[in-house]
C-alpha cells in the first residue's frame, strides 16, 4: 500500500475523528488539504511546521478515500504532490504517527515510516 501523508495537530485529529470526517483550513482557503508523499513530507514538514510541537501525521489509504484526490505541483517545487478535493473520511486513515522536532526544530522521518 502507498500511503500518502498529512501533517496536523493531535488535536485536529481527536475532533475529526469525532465528527467521522477531518478538513483542514486548507481545503476553505485553497479547496483542498494538502499531502505528500511519504518521500515528500520532510520538504513541507521543515518548511512550515519548523519547531512545532503536538504533531501527528494522518496515514491515508489512498484507496480508502472518498474525495478526488490529484497529484499536482502548486509549489513549483518540480514535484506533483496528493491533494484531497473534499473533506477526508476518517476511516481512510489507517494509522498515526506522532511527529515530534528533532531538538534544532527540524523534522526527520519517523522511524515507522522508513523502509528496512
Amino acid at each position: 500500500m502507498d500511503l500518502i501523508l498529512h501533517i496536523t495537530h493531535q488535536e485536529a485529529w481527536a475532533t475529526a475523528v469525532s465528527a467521522g470526517h477531518y478538513a483542514a483550513d486548507s481545503l476553505v482557503t485553497e479547496g483542498f488539504i494538502h499531502c505528500s508523499t511519504v518521500d515528500q513530507v520532510l520538504l513541507p514538514a521543515n518548511a512550515l511546521f519548523h519547531g512545532q510541537t503536538g504533531l501527528i501525521l494522518l496515514c491515508i489509504d489512498p484507496a480508502l478515500v472518498q474525495a478526488a484526490i490529484v497529484y499536482e505541483d502548486c509549489y513549483q517545487s518540480g514535484q506533483a504532490f496528493p491533494h484531497i478535493y473534499g473533506r477526508l473520511n476518517a476511516n481512510a486513515v489507517v494509522s498515526t504517527v506522532d511527529f515530534p522536532p528533532n531538538a534544532d526544530g527540524s523534522f526527520s522521518l519517523p522511524t515507522a515510516l522508513r523502509l528496512p
